[in-house]
């Protein structure tokens, strides 16, 4: 179970990397307050977009216009004002909320409008409470005390608004208490609803005054002042929400005469010129006056206790961070899933992108528009949809955890295919690499015929040197030769194929091809030749033994791709000159290049060559001519160090014993010969039998004590096994055959070494 847990954390490392952290960026944002004008504006779009509602029939405003202003003059009178209250009384409302400030007489007709207030009981005045400043205390400045009358009689209610910073009226007061008076007040919405509602024979008075509670941190607020009884202000969207008359038209006897029968009417200025006006998040260029946002609180409340419209209801923090904890997983699950391609079933994966290539390709082209369309769409509609349905859920939040949980995972693809990048360009060269990330097709199963040239290095005799190490000294002078030959040909812009043990299939042409291929591919091969120096410095200073490398080189048509299952995969070539190219590595010594015929051709005069033999290698029907490279002219000017071999003739010639090599394998027949001349590489071979050139044989050594030179055949000394090869060079002595030492143990280098330093005793 712990196990299978393990690989399940693994799998989805990336989302459980991405999401966690986007999300805690996110709600610490959120908690600092950076996203709470962002949260604003989002729920203001969602009411100015959402569908135009029905007039609510319950309320009329009596607006006091620019046309009411210019023909009764501004402040109007007692006796305007007091024949105004009449004419709507006698349409039998009820309930009145007047939102005007008249703590003061407008004579003429004081008298009358005090009559006319103490006769109208559904009647309700206001009057603005002071607002508490930094310091807790009352600002005595800002209240305006209500009608004398009306406070006697209480029938007054506070008009007090909320604004937020951004200086909009999301919220409304339904009571609050006075600082300077500590009188508890409800607020003109409140009032005039509760007056309504309790005709409602079938609607409980108490639940009037229990709409949720606005709470400081509610929907998109950080640390609101929570003071009274707040709630969110469900605005009732249209272009004319409520009925409106003007105050004129009321009393010029110009409306039906049962328009505001048991309905709540509001009194108030309209006139922008009066300034009472303010915004609200269904204004864009425009503002709403005070007297209509108190007719939506008291719509609201109505609606929302008679059961037609839902108040505004928000979640739990808790509820909110889990919320944007999902879409931060939303966001990063997709562009980690999709690091690996499309796939419909495990058995239908002809789309998936293999291995490590994959994560790379994924890291720039992850998710196609359309889905991450299709994903904040998601949850832009859904969070829209809740908010028809009365419920502010967090958008900005998260669409932002969205975004940084979908940019977190990219970034983290990104850095791993980095990495793997750089993993992945220890084999294949970065050119390569760039290619296969903007070509994706390239990865697509199949191939196409190209011409390229192809280069095959091997380790000449390792394999018999290996035996004679530790497994972790061999990895050791592995990884320095593969090592520096990677570089070498990353900055020929090759491409390795392959690492076949101690050898490497590179080629020059795929998946890049440049009219130059040949040529850099001959110029790469010397520079790995030249690249040996170092590596056997690195190989010497731990104490291992030298290493040598032969080249072999072939051009010609084959085919390149993605080759292999649809559960494992690479990128290779294919074809016989694949085969020959071998073939022809097979045929080198040490520090020697072979190029074939096709390759000379292409890379052209600036090669030049120690000269050129006939071979014919097996599965070729006709005989080929290689050529042996001695360095490449021109721009690149590499040229290998000259290996004339020096010798030393033997006064007492070393007999030794021999097998010939045929296809890796030893024939069972022991040869005798004799070794005639020596040099630290090569020799010359008497046998009793021809050595076809390019042969190669393991040579036995008898034993032999060269401490005693007089008497050189008495030897305690072991066997040694030196594997060479036969080349085609004249020598100077009959029935003989030049050998080019490919491969032998350290005890049987020095014991050559001996040879010849004492050439004065052995000549």
């Amino acid at each position: 179970m712990r196990l299978k847990l393990k690989q399940i954390i693994w799998s989805w490392r990336g989302v459980l990397i991405a999401a966690p952290t986007a999300a805690v960026l996110v709600i610490l944002l959120r908690l600092a307050g950076a996203l709470q004008f962002l949260e604003w504006s989002a729920l203001d779009l969602f009411f100015r977009i959402a569908p135009s509602e029905s007039v609510d029939p319950r309320i009329i405003i009596v607006g006091i216009d620019e046309s009411d202003v210019r023909n009764l003059n501004w402040p109007i009178t007692d006796t305007a004002l007091s024949n105004l209250v009449a004419k709507i009384r006698q349409q039998q409302p009820r309930a009145i909320g007047l939102d005007i400030a008249r703590d003061l007489p407008v004579d003429p007709g004081r008298r009358d409008l005090y009559q006319t207030f103490s006769t109208t009981p559904n009647l309700f005045g206001v009057e603005k409470v002071p607002d508490r400043d930094t310091f807790g205390k009352a600002a005595l400045n800002e209240r305006i005390n209500p009608p004398p009358v009306l406070k006697r009689l209480k029938q007054v209610a506070a008009a007090n608004l909320v604004f937020d910073s951004d200086a909009k009226v999301r919220r409304g007061l339904l009571s609050l208490e006075s600082p300077d008076t500590n009188e508890f007040l409800l607020g003109l919405g409140l009032q005039t609803a509760l007056v309504y509602l309790a005709k409602e024979d079938k609607v409980p008075h108490p639940e009037a005054i229990n709409p949720e509670r606005f709470e400081s941190n509610d929907g998109g607020y950080v640390n609101a002042d929570r003071g009274g009884h707040q709630i969110l202000i469900n605005y009732r969207r249209g272009e004319q929400p409520f009925r409106t008359v003007s105050m004129l038209d009321v009393m010029n006897d110009r409306i039906p005469k049962d328009l505001m029968r048991n309905r709540i009417v509001f009194v108030g200025v309209t006139a922008i010129s009066l300034k009472d006006t303010f915004i609200t998040p269904l204004d864009f260029g425009s503002q709403t006056p005070g007297v209509v946002i108190h007719a939506h609180i008291a719509s609201q409340l109505l609606s929302g206790v008679l059961g037609d419209r839902a108040f505004i209801k928000t979640w739990s923090e808790p509820m909110e961070w889990l919320w944007i904890i999902v879409w931060t997983f939303l966001g990063a699950a997709p562009v980690w899933v999709g690091r690996h391609g499309n796939t419909k079933t495990s058995q239908d994966r002809e789309s998936k992108l293999k291995g490590l290539t994959a994560m790379m390709l994924t890291s720039t082209n992850v998710l196609s528009p359309l889905s991450l369309i299709l994903l904040a769409g998601t949850l832009i509609g859904s969070c829209y949809i809740a908010f028809l349905g009365g419920w502010w859920i967090p958008l900005v939040p998260a669409l932002m955890g969205f975004g940084g949980g979908m940019a977190i995972a990219l970034g983290y693809v990104a850095r791993t295919a980095a990495e793997i990048r750089a993993q992945f360009g220890r084999y294949l060269t970065s050119t390569v690499v760039a290619s296969l990330l903007e070509h994706p097709e390239g990865l697509k199963f199949g191939g196409e015929r190209r011409e390229v040239t192809i280069l095959m290095c091997d380790l000449r005799g390792f394999s018999s040197t290996s035996e004679s190490l530790p497994p972790e000294e061999v990895v050791k002078i592995l990884n320095i030769f593969l090592g520096h030959m990677t570089e070498v040909i990353d900055d020929y812009q090759g491409t390795i194929d392959e690492f076949i043990g101690d050898a490497i299939l590179a080629i020059f042409g795929a998946p890049i091809q440049q009219p130059d291929d040949a040529i850099r591919a001959v110029a790469c091969a010397v520079a790995m030749q030249q690249a040996m120096e170092p590596v056997n410095a690195k190989i010497a200073e731990l104490n291992l033994p030298e290493i040598a490398m032969g080249i072999g080189l072939n051009s010609g048509e084959v085919v390149v791709g993605n080759i292999g299952s649809q559960t494992r995969a690479k990128y290779a070539v294919v074809g016989s000159h694949v085969n020959l190219t071998s073939r022809i590595e097979s045929y080198t010594v040490g520090g020697q290049i072979l190029i074939s015929e096709s390759t000379f051709q292409k890379a052209g005069d600036i090669v030049q060559t120690y000269g050129h033999m006939q071979v014919e290698p097996k599965g070729v029907k006709q005989p080929i001519t290689i050529y042996d490279v001695s360095g490449v002219a021109g721009e690149y000017n590499l040229f290998l160090r000259s290996q004339e071999n020096k010798f030393v003739t033997l006064k007492q010639p070393i007999p030794v014993q021999y097998k010939v090599i045929e296809d890796k394998h030893l024939d069972d027949v022991m040869f005798s010969g004799k070794l005639m001349r020596l040099s630290d590489r090569a020799a010359e071979l008497e046998v009793d039998r021809t050595l076809l050139p390019l042969s190669n044989i393991r040579i036995h050594a008898t034993n032999l004590d060269l401490s005693n030179p007089t008497d050189p055949v008495i030897s305690t000394v072991p066997e040694y096994e030196i594997y060479a090869k036969v080349l085609d060079k004249k020598v100077d002595a009959p029935n003989c055959a030049y050998v080019h030492f490919t491969s032998m143990p350290a005890a049987a280098k020095d014991w050559l070494s001996k040879i010849l330093t004492q050439a004065d005793l052995y000549q």
